[in-house]
């Protein structure tokens, strides 16, 4: 069951019309959250997004399931019932043993899947798997995004720290 302050921050990115994986996002934050504190851990960081996607999809967020092709149909259909489950509201009484039992496992599992560094890894592997253009029509949205938040004095002092960062990393 995701916290209370998980929904709400859910709710309000739906109410200014953001993306649902916008609001998806909150769900895999409180899963990260969660294993960071030893709550429960993930095998891998995959499993660890695959686990606050779920939970988003459960809480009734629209965001639909993978296309075919794109994962294993075991997973697909995971994911199809996690979303038809979220859209029709919960019907029937939670197996107390059953959930007592994949807590318990789930705790056994490693909590080195939620660190900063694996993150890292996870989401520098996903952006190799994207072509060029995407990835530079991806920074450019970034952009526009900080236009409307930032002043330009900001933006300045942004990228006067990423020149320096860039320096000091190729330097070494």
């Amino acid at each position: 069951m995701p916290e209370k302050k998980t929904m709400e921050r859910a709710r309000r990115a739906k109410r200014q019309g953001k993306a649902a994986t916008t609001q998806a996002g909150e769900f895999v934050r409180e899963t990260m959250e969660h294993i960071r504190k030893g709550k429960h851990g993930a095998r891998s960081t995959k499993q660890a997004i695959a686990i606050g996607l779920s939970k988003a999809r459960r809480a009734g967020v629209k965001l639909p399931p993978p296309k075919k092709g794109k994962v294993s149909e075991k997973t697909r259909r995971g994911a199809e019932r996690a979303y038809e489950a979220g859209q029709h509201g919960h019907t029937h009484k939670t197996n107390p043993r059953r959930s007592r039992a994949i807590t318990k496992a789930l705790r056994r599992e490693g909590h080195q899947a939620a660190s900063h560094g694996a993150l890292a890894s996870q989401a520098h592997q996903q952006a190799r798997q994207r072509t060029a253009g995407e990835r530079s029509s991806i920074g450019r949205k970034a952009a526009r995004t900080r236009l409307a938040h930032q002043t330009h004095a900001e933006r300045s002092a942004i990228a006067r720290k990423a020149a320096r960062t860039r320096a000091a990393s190729h330097g070494s």
